[in-house]
């Protein structure tokens, strides 16, 4: 399962202590959610964090809908698929 520690601030720390933030993001791979009037407003993730969270949505998005491709039967026999592929590669077909 993917977690990853929380941590909450105010605004003033963003602008007081933004090298401590970033730091606490980058090292502790930590969310840091930063408040205004004690209400959540942003968070603050290290780059790399980011990226890593980015291409999990990216997988879960082509996951489900390859979930719905299934449950809808727009399937085709692999050697079909395959064939394909190597069609559009330029390659011959061969035997699966």
């Amino acid at each position: 399962m993917y977690s990853f520690q929380e941590t909450i601030r105010p605004s003033a720390d963003l602008r007081n202590h933004y090298n401590e933030i970033s730091k606490q993001c980058r090292e502790g791979r930590e969310a840091v959610i930063i408040t205004v009037n004690g209400r959540g407003d942003t968070v603050s993730l290290s780059y790399e964090e980011y990226k890593r969270m980015k291409a999990r949505i990216e997988l879960l998005e082509v996951l489900a809908e390859s979930d719905e491709d299934v449950k809808y039967g727009r399937v085709a026999p692999i050697k079909d698929t395959f064939d394909d592929l190597r069609s559009m590669l330029g390659e011959e077909k061969c035997e699966v």
